[in-house]
């Protein structure tokens, strides 16, 4: 019996080669492997003394070899193949111990040069892991350490792996290979993701979660293989665990809040933003914030751009929020937020990696992408229509309240005054019930500020509506058959109206 092994992440590889060679195994190694094997007195014999042959390329070819894949791939249950073993002096290889370089943690590295990320792409270690994979009913594949203890046991025991458990390692084995080679076709595209003919996603699994968005789901969080940051990356400073809908809550806040560039902080209910503010003093875009939607802010996610205060912090006594979420926090903010018992406290930083400017939604039978939503709209293109154009302060009013409304769902209704959203109506199956509820939140702060509809309006009803809850400016795409109708209604209620050109539907 023979057992290969090769090992990048030597983790555990000295305990589990000492067992194979007590069970009878003879090893055979390469390179940093043998050196570590052999350092700790396991006889153990090189891949080039095998082969006859040297390692050759700087190491690139050590195990591309007939003596190596034929001991792999003969399969025991036809003479021919035992037949042509013998004829060629090849031994057969029974378990295969592989893992890979390090690629990601390769070109993880910013200033990883174009050299250095090749050399790292393993070929000799992917081959073997497929031809033992591919012949698992009578080779024992693994490319896990994890796996080492509960293996080395059974063999410790005498006991023979059944085919459905060797069939689960191939699985693995495959997934290991193919979520490798995904991270360096994902290192090296240079075009969207969008041009892709095929696609495939690679993701680690960091945990478990307790259950989904209901107790009968089950539900896991993972992070993509050349990915770093975003909430899935969150160093989570104290709290309960996340739950998954917790993680769905945490991304709609960190997301929204990172788009402004001016401090910021951002409210959040059920993926909804229900409080948005903008302030050069942190305190104030809170309570701004907050004042938004009182009711809805109980219980909810609340974001921050900017280091977290501990005027802040303090300003925050007394409102249960669920998760607290910033770049950074001053350690004696982080005292007083700690005394929350179950309140959970994310630290963030912006999400990188191949797919962090596209998003993906599961349907049956596939999967919709698309680009994110543009951060870079050409306000130069926008149009006054109305016969009133929109003073300064309507002005900033009107692009606040359009930067609000694309983290918001349709149909979006935002109503926003000096940087903060004062009302907001989604998701309804119509505009006018939108309208009616953000004037309902707003109150009398709709007074005076601006709307923003995700979407053009189909009807001068909303404008009706508008203008009686005091509204006296509009931004929409426009692009309505009724367009004509609508700024008709706006010009006979002073209204100053602009269109983008842009609609921002979010489902």
């Amino acid at each position: 019996m023979k057992a290969l092994l090769s090992v990048y992440d030597k983790k555990g590889i000295v305990e589990f080669g000492q067992i194979l060679s007590n069970a009878g195994y003879g090893l055979v190694s390469t390179g940093g492997t043998f050196r570590e094997l052999d350092s700790n007195n396991i006889g153990v014999t090189q891949v080039s003394e095998l082969t006859g042959s040297p390692e050759i390329l700087d190491g690139r070819v050590k195990t591309l070899h007939p003596m190596i894949h034929g001991g792999i791939l003969a399969r025991r249950d036809i003479c021919g193949h035992i037949s042509e073993l013998r004829e060629n002096n090849i031994q057969e290889i029974d378990v295969v111990v592989v893992n890979l370089y390090p690629f990601v943690d390769t070109v993880s590295n910013p200033d990883v040069d174009l050299s250095d990320a090749l050399e790292n792409i393993d070929i000799g270690g992917p081959t073997m892991i497929r031809s033992a994979a591919k012949n698992f009913r009578d080779v024992i594949i693994i490319v896990d350490p994890s796996d080492y203890e509960w293996i080395g046991t059974r063999i410790s025991q005498g006991d023979v792996l059944s085919e459905l458990e060797k069939k689960k390692l191939a699985q693995k084995a495959f997934q290991h290979v193919a979520n490798y080679d995904t991270a360096i076709s994902n290192w090296l595209r240079t075009d969207s993701l969008l041009s892709e003919k095929i696609i495939t996603a690679g993701y680690e699994k960091i945990s478990d979660l307790r259950y989904g968005e209901n107790p009968h789901q089950k539900a896991a969080v993972y992070k993509g293989s050349l990915s770093s940051g975003g909430v899935v990356e969150a160093l989570q400073l104290h709290g309960l665990p996340m739950s998954y809908t917790n993680f769905l809550d945490a991304d709609a806040a960190w997301n929204t809040v990172s788009d402004f560039n001016s401090q910021a902080c951002v409210i959040v209910k059920h993926t909804n933003p229900c409080g948005i503010s903008v302030n050069k003093d942190q305190v104030t875009a809170y309570e701004n914030a907050f004042s938004g939607d009182t009711v809805s802010a109980y219980g909810g996610i609340v974001g921050f751009n900017r280091e977290l205060g501990v005027e802040t912090a303090t300003a925050m006594k007394g409102v249960l929020f669920d998760i607290i979420i910033a770049p950074s926090f001053e350690r004696e903010a982080l005292k007083i937020l700690t005394r929350r018992k179950r309140t959970r406290i994310l630290q963030v930083s912006p999400a990188v990696g191949p797919t962090s400017d596209v998003m993906f939604k599961t349907v049956s039978g596939g999967a919709l992408i698309q680009t994110l939503d543009g951060r870079d709209e050409d306000q130069s293109s926008w149009k006054v229509v109305s016969k009133r154009s929109p003073s300064d302060l309507e002005w900033n009013d009107m692009v606040f309240a359009w930067q609000c409304v694309r983290h918001i769902k349709s149909n979006t209704i935002v109503l926003a005054k000096d940087g903060t959203l004062v009302g907001m109506g989604a998701g309804q199956p119509n505009r006018v019930v939108s309208v009616h509820l953000a004037l309902r939140i707003a109150g009398d702060s709709s007074k005076g500020s601006a709307l923003a509809s995700d979407a053009f309006m189909p009807f001068a009803d909303n404008i009706d509506m508008a203008a009686a809850g005091g509204i006296t400016s509009v931004i929409q795409p426009g692009g309505s058959i009724r367009d004509s109708e609508v700024i008709e209604a706006a010009n006979k209620y002073g209204m100053s109206v602009v269109f983008t050109g842009m609609r921002h539907f979010n489902h």
